[in-house]
């Protein structure tokens, strides 16, 4: 797998795994656009690997005070998280949906659903939906009022993101403004809550790949490159997406998904995609 497109599928996943625009859509057009090969099982370990290690990172102050005090333990000083120290148990039981979604319909995900016209009307679609959650919104929680019903809502909506085009951040942002979380509060459930996700998913790619012999040989250095690159970017993704979601909210997000959904269906219909 040549460097340039380790670096540039890598910088994709870092970013858009975070930005409500899904990094599955991102990563399945890329390829398609420039006639790339498939990078293949491995490197997509890498690249979840990576963002695995952003979002663990970025929120490792606020992990460390989620574990300890569900065990009872008085660690961090976040005043909001001590406020809520059932946190771990809602966001474990937020996990479920996702995880029975993804072992019945794994295939599906990898396979038949993965077209440009899955993904371009789910960038519409879903890009309604967050036109909608904007517009009644009506914030009144803080991560310390997230309840069991509101942690609920939120893990079957992280089930959709199965479906390619939808995006995790996207679809679990909108649900938390349905059940009144604020931007910020909904923005870092969100990305709380894809850590099991994706650690599973890498955990499961890893257990796939061993069985078939362990990393080869030539896919080495795009493993380690695409960990680092695709890690730093989420780091950075994940920073600029709370401080503009902070000021602007969602709209930009929302033309973005559009804008590309009709592109992506355009192509579709007059043929650049071999479906």
């Amino acid at each position: 797998m040549p460097l340039y497109q380790v670096i540039v599928l890598a910088i994709v996943q870092g970013f858009t795994e975070f930005l409500p625009v899904s990094s599955t859509a991102h990563l399945t057009l890329i390829p398609w656009l420039f006639g790339w090969k498939d990078p293949g099982l491995t490197f997509d370990i890498a690249l979840h690997a990576g963002t695995l290690a952003a979002v663990l990172l970025y929120f490792f102050r606020d992990w460390i005070q989620i574990v300890g005090q569900a065990f009872g333990l008085p660690i961090g000083h976040d005043e909001e998280l001590r406020r809520n120290p059932q946190l771990l148990w809602l966001l474990a039981a937020a996990s479920i949906p996702i995880g029975i979604v993804g072992l019945l319909f794994n295939k599906q995900a990898e396979g038949a659903w993965r077209t440009p016209y899955v993904i371009g009307t789910m960038l519409i679609v879903i890009a309604g939906v967050l036109w909608y959650a904007e517009r009644s919104a009506r914030p009144t929680k803080d991560i310390s009022r997230i309840s069991p019903y509101d942690a609920g809502v939120i893990g079957i909506a992280q089930a959709l993101a199965v479906i390619p085009g939808t995006s995790r951040s996207g679809i679990t942002i909108a649900a938390g403004y349905f059940r009144g979380l604020d931007r910020q509060t909904a923005a870092r459930f969100s990305f709380l809550l894809s850590t099991p996700a994706i650690a599973a998913a890498a955990a499961k790619g890893l257990y796939d790949l061993m069985k078939h012999g362990g990393i080869p040989l030539d896919m080495r250095t795009p493993f380690i490159v695409g960990i680092v690159i695709s890690g730093i970017t989420g780091c950075i993704a994940i920073a600029l997406f709370l401080q503009f979601l902070r000021r602007f909210g969602l709209q930009f997000f929302i033309y973005y998904r559009v804008v590309l959904g009709i592109i992506v269906l355009s192509l579709a219909v007059f043929g650049h995609f071999e479906t």
